[in-house]
């Protein structure tokens, strides 16, 4: 079995649990079933125990949990993701979030962060209180900043990342990747509907990491980010379920079911993400 690294989880842990995802059950299992997967009874138990069994079971050996500091989509603190890290060491790695707003604290935010051992900066433009797109001019300090300091961001552009369909438009992406070369950027949610622009930004920017999570799941455009994690993105398509949305265990078993050649299966499922969080050692 191919061990894994989940780059999008969110526990039934602190915070978490206030949010949507895990206080709206019938809806969010209803979102899992259109996906074509069950509902995972960690998530309907909200159970940490039955999670950590189900990531055993299913060869996940580690899941980066993030924060969020969003409007509609609701928060979660830092501080929250660092607690839920520190009580399980060996399973967690955190990405911070911050508030763009004010480009001072939000540097302030980051070192803090990355002192208490986090290992990603997580950025979703269109779900802050005030939207963004992400070449907003006031999001380009804190680009600039973690480029320098060389930490990984993961940046939500893709399915409801925004009030509509402009904020996740990729081309805002590309001038990001292009005034930022040395910033790794892992793209959450793909980029979707956007397929074929974002496989083709992969393409001219080797900058960005592509993790679609669950719309790759059974979803329109499927078969060409299939096609890329085969070929010229191997070493940058990224594993991810955005549990609780999609179940760990049955993610993994489908995902491990895909036409994705052996090597495809290993550097997809861990070793890309294992040199994004430095863990090739």
């Amino acid at each position: 079995m191919n061990k894994a690294i989940d780059f999008r989880l969110r526990p039934p842990l602190r915070g978490f649990l206030d949010t949507a995802m895990y206080k709206e059950t019938e809806r969010i299992s209803g979102y899992t079933r259109s996906l074509g997967f069950e509902p995972a009874p960690s998530t309907t138990q909200k159970s940490i125990d039955l999670l950590i069994e189900e990531m055993d079971q299913s060869g996940v050996v580690a899941g980066l949990v993030v924060g969020r500091h969003a409007g509609a989509l609701g928060s979660l603190s830092n501080e929250d993701v660092i607690a839920i890290c520190n009580e399980y060491p060996e399973r967690f790695f955190g990405a911070a979030s911050i508030d763009p707003t004010d480009r001072r604290g939000a540097v302030q935010q980051i070192k803090t962060a990355v002192e208490a051992g986090m290992k990603v900066i997580n950025i979703e433009p269109g779900a802050y209180p005030e939207p963004l797109l992400p070449d907003d001019r006031r999001l380009y300090p804190i680009y600039a900043y973690c480029e320098d300091e060389k930490l990984p961001i993961l940046l939500m552009a893709g399915g409801n990342a925004g009030p509509d369909i402009k904020y996740t438009n990729p081309e805002a992406l590309d001038h990001v990747l292009v005034d930022f070369p040395n910033l790794t950027v892992v793209l959450t949610h793909g980029g979707w509907p956007w397929v074929h622009q974002v496989l083709h930004l992969a393409i001219r920017r080797p900058n960005l990491y592509v993790s679609p999570d669950m719309y790759l799941a059974n979803m329109p455009g499927m078969d060409d980010y299939l096609k890329a994690a085969n070929g010229f993105l191997i070493d940058r398509f990224v594993y991810g379920t955005s549990y609780p949305l999609c179940p760990v265990d049955g993610y993994a078993d489908w995902y491990r079911s895909l036409p994705l050649s052996e090597e495809a299966l290993e550097k997809t499922m861990y070793q890309n993400a294992a040199r994004i969080l430095g863990l090739e050692s």
